[in-house]
């Protein structure tokens, strides 16, 4: 059923109170720490560090837009605005742009570094820096796997996995890795990976139903487990689709934080009440302040 067809949605009598809320997310930080819980990071986690990057898609649609001037379909929609510099111009313009927009430094705030202490068996990291990746570094036994462009370059993989030197490594090497990290998206590093544009999409969205483009050891470490997702929106169907499938054949019901005061879409509370998502209205910093006790 599309989405446009779902009737069901998330009532305002639904959501816990903040009280409420604190209490439950006090319960699923105990569970984290044992490993039964899969945080799913948003932007809104490495925007807490401050960084001189964009910090939603909106913020990257209007990258794109200083850079190029955009028709004005593509304007406010990153994937399309990548989409048009990719027709217009050539897929190392977008590499580049995409390069240039999280090339700055970007210092893991405290919720990354200490969800890399745990050593946890798998950390989803859905935006295109590389701030997770250095609150690991001080960390052992642990790698990436990142989804890849297949647009346009020949290639026949869905994703790369890359060792904490940033080495490309083989999918065997992951299994003895004691922490993964997931970039769905891609990542500024080691190699510049990115999915980005309406073209990238329509690659993976042919087959993301059947799970072809998640690594079977992403299904395989998300058996059994709970998802939480903290600094996510879910206002576009492009990321509902994600959380969605890389949530899949999970251990439901999973969890979002959400700002107390942020009105939530009609499609995000759809998308709640179908994906058995219970919202946590709590602000983010005092969420992280709950999860890292």
């Amino acid at each position: 059923m599309s989405e446009a067809l779902m009737a069901e949605a998330l009532s305002d009598d639904d959501i816990l109170s903040t009280a409420e809320a604190e209490k439950v997310l006090g319960d699923v930080a105990a569970r984290l720490r044992g490993g039964e819980v899969i945080p799913y990071l948003g932007p809104a986690v490495v925007a807490m560090s401050e960084p001189s990057i964009p910090l939603s898609p909106e913020d990257l649609a209007d990258f794109y837009g200083k850079k190029t001037a955009l028709p004005k379909r593509a304007r406010g929609n990153a994937w399309a605005a990548a989409q048009y510099v990719e027709g217009q111009k050539h897929r190392a313009t977008v590499v580049a742009y995409m390069t240039e927009a999280f090339g700055a430094a970007c210092a893991p705030p405290p919720l990354m570094t200490y969800l890399a202490s745990l050593h946890l068996p798998l950390i989803v990291d859905t935006w295109y820096d590389d701030a997770m990746r250095k609150a690991l570094a001080s960390e052992t036994g642990w790698g990436e796997v990142q989804g890849i462009s297949r647009a346009g370059i020949g290639e026949e993989r869905w994703y790369r996995f890359y060792d904490a030197a940033g080495h490309e490594a083989k999918a065997a090497d992951a299994e003895t890795w004691k922490t993964l990290l997931y970039k769905p998206h891609g990542c500024v590093a080691p190699a510049k990976n990115y999915l980005i544009s309406d073209a990238d999409y329509v690659e993976v969205l042919t087959e993301i139903d059947i799970q072809s483009p998640i690594p079977p050891i992403i299904r395989d470490r998300r058996t059994q487990r709970t998802f939480l997702f903290i600094g996510c929106r879910f206002h576009d169907q492009m990321l509902r689709t994600y959380a969605r499938q890389v949530s899949k054949r999970s251990a439901p019901p999973h969890y979002t934080i959400i700002e107390p005061d942020v009105a939530l879409t009609i499609n995000e509370r759809r998308f709640f009440a179908a994906e058995n998502i219970i919202p946590l209205p709590v602000p983010l910093a005092r969420a992280c302040d709950i999860i890292m006790g």
